[in-house]
């Protein structure tokens, strides 16, 4: 089995990425191949790992949630672990990454109203310093990079 990306491939990925619910009929048309070639491809290509997974895109603001924050997350000496379950543990977080400089956690919240901040981040400040950015819009979202056939 191939693990290698070729161009049809790379032309399914991103018509998924445009709309999750296509029809099998209707990527193998964007592409030129049958509904059946384009299932298999789509096996193949999460079997390589290729695509982890289709899901929804969901608007959170129509949900009620309106604000969304960055925050910076600086855990305390010996503290790491603890903090890490912490964020772990709050489902408001919708992502967090492990990164170098200062801080060692960037996570992403969401939230209803400002004030659900100090309820979120209140039990991290003995164990953490925090700095948080509200976001007042987002120029684009989870957008792929450019996909190129796997030489």
């Amino acid at each position: 089995m191939s693990k290698s990306l070729d161009q049809t491939d790379c032309a399914i990925i991103e018509i998924l990425d445009g709309d999750g619910r296509a029809s099998l009929s209707e990527i193998g048309k964007g592409v030129g191949l049958t509904g059946p070639a384009v299932g298999e491809r789509l096996r193949r290509m999460r079997d390589l790992k290729y695509i982890q997974s289709i899901g929804a895109r969901v608007n959170l603001r129509e949900i009620g949630y309106t604000i969304q924050a960055l925050v910076r997350i600086k855990p305390r000496s010996g503290q790491l672990q603890t903090v890490e379950r912490m964020i772990e543990d709050q489902p408001r977080f919708m992502s967090c990454d492990r990164v170098t400089g200062d801080d060692c956690y960037v996570a992403r919240l969401a939230l209803a109203d400002v004030a659900e901040l100090d309820d979120i981040l209140l039990p991290f400040h003995d164990r953490a310093e925090t700095h948080t950015s509200i976001i007042k819009s987002s120029i684009f979202e989870d957008r792929l990079p450019p996909l190129r056939p796997s030489a």
